[in-house]
C-alpha cells in the first residue's frame, strides 16, 4: 500500500473542461516515501451522476515504479463538499498487485487569469526537480537497486540488467543535452547510436542468460548421486550443501545430465569442500554452461591475434637470447667465434623450452584440458624467463591442476641438469671447453636470484678483490655454453616454480594446499620480490611485477576439488619446492659475502 498525494490550486469542478483537468493533473507528481515520480495522464473522461456532482476518469500510462500497468484514476466531485475522493484502479503484470488510494484536498476558489501561467511555471519547476532528483540517484551508486543486487549476488543476469540501466541513463543524459555546435550534435548522435546498439545486444543477451530455478534443481539430487540438505543462490546458479553417495567419477556425468534436463539447458557442476565454524562440508556448485563458456571466450587467447602475439614474443625471445649471448664473448671475438659460442647456448635453451612444452601439452591432452598458445617471456638479462599459457577449458580434478605444471617444471629441470652434466663430463669442469663463454661479474651484481649460477661456476674475484686463477682478468669467468644453458634453465624454471598467482608454482600450491593458503603464499612471494626489487635487484623487480600483474589471480576451480592428491604427488611437490628454494636462495658464491658458506664446488 502506498499513499498518493495530488495537490491543486483549483478544484476540478463539474463545469471545468476535461482538457483543463488533464493539464492540471499532468503538472502533478506521485510522491511515495521520499521519491517523486511524474504523473502522466493519457486520457480523461467525465461521467455525470447527480446534478452538481460528477466523476472524472483519468487513465495513466506509466507506473511510477517502472512496472507496466493499466491505471485508471477516479475523481468524485461534489459541490457540497470540499474534498475530492480519488482512487486508482490498476492491473499490473507483476505477481503482487498493488492498489493505491487517497483523498486529495481541493481548494474551491475559482482560478484567475494568471492560472495558466502559474500552472506552466509549476510544470517547469516539477520537471527540473525531477531531473535533479534523477541525476542525484544516478550519481549515488549506493541507492542503485540494480547495483546492490549485482554486488549481493554477482551474476551475468544481474550484470546485464545493470549495464542496460547504465545505457538507459546515458541515453537520457544525451536527450537532455542540447547544443548548437554541429560537431557536438554529430558526436552525440554517434554516441546515441552506439548506446542504442549496445542496449539491443544486452536485450538479446538477457534472453539467453537467465538464473536457474533452484527449486527445480533440488529434485535432481538424491541418494544415488549427491544428497543435498541445503541450497543457496550463487551467481545465476546455486550451491547445494550435502554429501556424496557414490564415487565422484560416476556422480558428475549422471548429475549433470539430470540437472541439464531439469533446467532445460546445459549446466556444469563442481564438487568442493566448504568449511564453516570448523566444520567441513561437501558442496556442489551448479552454473549454466553458457556462462562458463562465455567466461572462457572472453579470456580466450587461441585467436588470430593471440597466435600473432605468440609469434612476435617468440621472435623477440630469440633476439634477446642472441643479444645476451653476445655479451659473454671475449673482446676480440670474430663472427665465427660468435657462432661457435652462441649456437650451443641457443640450442640448449631451445631444447629446454621444447622438451618442457611437449611434456606440458601431452599431460594436458591426457586430462582433456585445452591450452592456449604458448607465450615466451623475453629478457635481456637471462634471454628468456620461461613459457606461459592459460587453461581454456575446465580442469577435471586437482590431479590435473597439479600434474600439468609439474610436467613442465620437472621436465625443464631434468633437461637442464642433463645439459649441465654432459658439459661437465665432456670438459672435466664447468670452466673448460674450447668455445667457452666468459661470464662477466656485472651479470651477478646485486642479483641474488642468480647466485646459484655463480656458486657453481665460481666468482670472479675473492673477498679482497683479487682475480681468481680460473678467471680471465678484465673478461670474466669461463663457462661451457651448454653448461651455462643448463644452469640458466634451472634458475628460470625455479622462477616459474615460485608460489605466486598463476605461475606454475602457484598452480601447484593451489592444488596442494587449497585456494586460501595459495593466496597467502602468493602475497608473501610478491612481497619478497618487491623487497628484492627495492634493494636494487632488477630481476626481482621485473619478475615480481610480471608475476603479480600479468600472472596474478587464481585458476578456476577444478570440477572435482574433493578427491585428495595422494602421498606421491605431495612428495613430488615437496621435492620441487626444495629445488626451487635451494636454487634461488642467496648463497656465498660471490654475490653476498658470508663465512657460513664454503667454497663453490664443481670447479676445475
Amino acid at each position: 500500500m502506498a499513499a498518493l498525494f495530488i495537490g491543486s490550486h483549483s478544484s476540478p469542478r463539474i463545469d471545468t473542461p476535461l482538457s483543463h483537468v488533464l493539464c492540471t493533473l499532468n503538472s502533478k507528481s506521485y510522491k511515495t516515501k521520499n521519491k517523486k515520480f511524474p504523473c502522466k495522464a493519457v486520457s480523461c473522461s467525465r461521467k455525470n451522476h447527480q446534478e452538481g456532482d460528477g466523476q472524472y476518469v483519468i487513465s495513466f500510462g506509466k507506473h511510477p515504479f517502472g512496472q507496466k500497468s493499466e491505471r485508471t484514476l477516479y475523481f468524485l466531485v461534489s459541490k457540497s463538499r470540499k474534498y475530492v475522493t480519488c482512487s486508482v484502479n490498476e492491473e499490473q503484470e507483476s505477481r503482487d498487485p498493488t492498489s493505491i488510494s487517497s483523498v486529495a484536498v481541493v481548494d474551491e476558489k475559482p482560478g484567475d487569469g494568471n492560472e495558466g501561467e502559474k500552472e506552466s511555471t509549476q510544470v517547469e519547476a516539477s520537471k527540473k526537480e525531477d531531473e535533479e532528483l534523477e541525476k542525484q540517484q544516478e550519481k549515488d551508486w549506493k541507492t542503485d537497486e540494480e547495483f546492490k543486487k549485482f554486488m549481493g549476488n554477482p551474476s551475468i543476469e544481474a550484470a546485464i540488467k545493470l549495464e542496460k540501466k547504465r545505457a538507459d541513463t546515458k541515453l537520457k543524459e544525451l536527450d537532455r543535452e542540447s547544443t548548437d555546435n554541429p560537431i557536438m550534435r554529430l558526436f552525440n548522435r554517434l554516441v546515441r547510436d552506439s548506446l542504442t546498439r549496445e542496449k539491443e545486444r544486452l536485450e538479446k543477451a538477457e534472453e539467453s542468460f537467465k538464473a536457474l530455478d533452484l527449486n527445480k534443481l533440488r529434485g535432481c539430487f538424491g541418494f544415488d548421486t549427491f544428497f543435498a540438505t541445503d541450497a543457496r543462490r550463487f551467481g545465476d546458479g546455486g550451491i547445494f550443501i550435502g554429501n556424496l553417495r557414490k564415487p565422484i567419477e560416476e556422480v558428475i556425468p549422471k548429475l549433470e545430465k539430470k540437472l541439464s534436463e531439469a533446467a532445460g539447458r546445459d549446466v556444469v557442476v563442481w564438487f568442493m569442500e566448504e568449511k564453516t565454524n570448523d566444520i567441513t562440508k561437501q558442496a556442489c556448485a551448479v552454473q549454466p554452461k553458457a556462462e562458463i563458456d562465455l567466461q572462457f571466450e572472453l579470456t580466450k587467447l587461441s585467436t588470430f591475434w593471440g597466435y600473432v602475439s605468440a609469434i612476435v614474443l617468440c621472435v623477440a625471445t630469440f633476439g634477446t637470447i642472441a643479444i645476451m649471448s653476445g655479451l659473454f664473448l671475449k673482446p676480440d671475438a670474430t663472427f665465427d667465434d660468435y657462432l661457435a659460442n652462441v649456437v650451443p647456448l641457443f640450442g640448449g635453451l631451445i631444447t629446454i623450452l621444447g622438451v618442457s612444452e611437449i611434456s606440458t601439452r601431452l599431460t594436458a591432452a591426457h586430462y582433456g584440458v585445452k591450452l592456449s598458445p604458448s607465450f615466451l617471456v623475453p629478457s635481456n638479462w637471462t634471454g628468456c624467463l620461461g613459457v606461459m599459457n592459460n587453461y581454456e577449458s575446465l580442469l577435471p580434478n586437482k590431479k590435473a591442476l597439479f600434474d600439468i605444471p609439474v610436467a613442465r617444471t620437472a621436465s625443464a629441470y631434468l633437461t637442464s641438469l642433463a645439459l649441465a652434466v654432459a658439459a661437465f663430463v665432456a670438459d672435466g669442469s664447468f670452466n673448460g671447453g674450447d668455445n667457452a663463454l666468459f661470464i662477466r661479474p656485472q651479470f651477478f651484481y646485486n642479483n641474488p636470484l642468480l647466485s646459484f649460477i655463480q656458486y657453481v661456476i665460481g666468482p670472479y674475484t675473492d673477498d679482497l678483490g683479487n682475480v681468481l686463477p680460473y678467471a680471465v682478468e678484465g673478461v670474466g669467468v669461463p663457462c661451457d655454453p651448454l653448461a651455462f644453458a643448463g644452469l640458466l634453465g634451472m634458475v628460470v624454471t625455479s622462477l616459474n616454480l615460485l608460489p605466486c598467482g598463476r605461475l606454475e608454482g602457484g598452480r601447484i600450491a593451489q592444488a596442494m594446499f587449497g585456494r586460501n593458503t595459495a593466496n597467502l603464499l602468493s602475497f608473501a612471494t610478491s612481497l619478497l620480490l618487491g623487497i628484492g626489487g627495492l634493494s636494487g635487484s632488477v630481476l626481482c623487480l621485473a619478475w615480481g611485477l610480471f608475476a603479480t600483474f600479468f600472472r596474478g589471480g587464481e585458476e578456476i576451480p577444478a570440477k572435482d576439488e574433493i578427491t585428495p592428491l595422494g602421498d606421491n604427488r605431495y612428495a613430488w611437490g615437496i621435492v620441487l619446492g626444495l629445488i626451487c628454494f635451494l636454487t634461488l636462495f642467496p648463497n656465498g658464491g660471490g654475490t653476498f659475502n658470508s663465512s657460513f658458506f664454503g667454497d663453490p664446488f664443481f670447479r676445475g
